[in-house]
């Protein structure tokens, strides 16, 4: 049996938190390298992996966790879903609230509400059936989901305008309570895109039987590696087919992004379990032991200085704080783009400050 207690897998989720905060806290979103951004619509940045890595942790831990409940659906398990559920989703409507607390043009998703939605489904399938059963389910969430985009779209079934996805979102809850970065009123994070994100889930929660029924984490690792690269094979080779797409969360992106991740926690298993070669996580376990809290505080955090702290400029313009600190802390030392980078991987430091005084002081907020 492996080890109950997986290091790689505390580092793969740090890991995740900190690129998170890099790609959603640029100095500015006019100045940012390619990998640092998502696709604009179909194809796959390293950007666009960072979120299902992290539905993908939360179904290897989950299989963990479940442990604790025994077999089946329990009322202990339930509760215990359904409490985190709960909490998750009503900390993404207060984060999609605040500062301004606009009720009437709030957006319901959100990435707090896509893990809400995606953990709780997927925890019932999983407590429900085995591990044989999961496999089909998995299977019929993909091409059920396939053919909703294929019959439910319209002309080119496949992009912004005509998806399944988005018509469903803004019939059912209007332009006024869907995200609007891409141009136009649709939410990657909406409802018909999370019945996909299930299946990520539900291949994390796969991945962590595997590994813990496992003899060694040097059979873990070979197994990884075949059955994520296949799953990589598989969902690029469907790609072609079904567009490989992160905001319409796409079932060839499912297996795409699903073996990556088996592969990379196949990676530092062998470099940290394995090799020994671990000095160098010790940031990024600081960081996957607070995961959450730290994603939520580092949204208000930004919120904060983006609407509710005002300076001046050199020039006597009225700026907010997210933009002083970046035009006239950062630009000045490394200049546009190195200084929006700068600023981002400031941002990560600070933020793991926090993370280590919580971590030495053995406080562990539990969302």
């Amino acid at each position: 049996m492996v080890a109950k207690r997986l290091l790689a897998l505390d580092v793969l989720r740090g890991l995740t938190i900190a690129l998170m905060i890099m790609v959603n806290t640029p100095g500015s979103w006019s100045y940012v390298y390619s990998p640092l951004l998502h696709s604009k619509w179909h194809g796959c940045t390293p950007t666009d992996l960072v979120f299902p890595f992290f539905l993908f942790i939360v179904g290897v831990s989950m299989w963990y966790s479940f442990k604790k409940y025994g077999e089946g659906l329990t009322k202990k398990g339930l509760l215990k879903v359904f409490k985190r559920f709960s909490i998750i989703f009503l900390l993404g409507l207060l984060l999609n609230l605040f500062p301004k607390f606009n009720f009437e043009n709030l957006r319901f998703f959100g990435v707090l509400q896509r893990i809400a939605i995606s953990y709780g489904i997927a925890a019932i399938l999983c407590m429900r059936f085995n591990h044989k059963q999961l496999i089909i389910v998995c299977t019929l969430i993909l091409m059920g989901y396939w053919g909703l985009l294929y019959f439910g779209g319209s002309g080119d079934i496949y992009s912004l305008t005509s998806n399944a996805a988005g018509k469903l979102d803004l019939f059912l809850f209007g332009e006024n309570h869907i995200y609007k970065g891409f141009g136009i009123p649709f939410d990657p994070e909406g409802l018909l895109s999370a019945i996909p994100a299930i299946a990520t889930v539900i291949i994390g929660y796969l991945t962590g039987r595997l590994i813990d029924l496992s003899s060694n984490v040097i059979e873990v690792v070979k197994k990884l590696v075949t059955y994520g690269m296949a799953s990589v094979v598989a969902g690029w080779f469907w790609g072609y087919l079904l567009p490989i797409n992160k905001p319409l969360w796409t079932s060839s992106y499912v297996l795409y992004s699903g073996g990556l991740a088996m592969a990379f926690l196949a990676l530092l298993l062998w470099t940290i379990d394995v090799k020994g070669i671990k000095k160098w996580s010790n940031p990024f376990i600081h960081f996957g032991t607070n995961p959450l809290f730290i994603f939520v505080f580092s949204g208000i955090y930004v919120k904060t200085i983006s609407y509710l702290v005002k300076s001046t400029n050199f020039e006597g313009e009225t700026i907010t704080g997210y933009r002083y600190l970046y035009e006239n802390i950062f630009v000045p030392i490394a200049g546009n783009m190195n200084g929006s980078l700068l600023f981002a991987i400031s941002h990560i430091i600070v933020f793991w400050l926090l993370t280590y005084i919580l971590f030495r002081n053995k406080i562990f907020i539990k969302i």
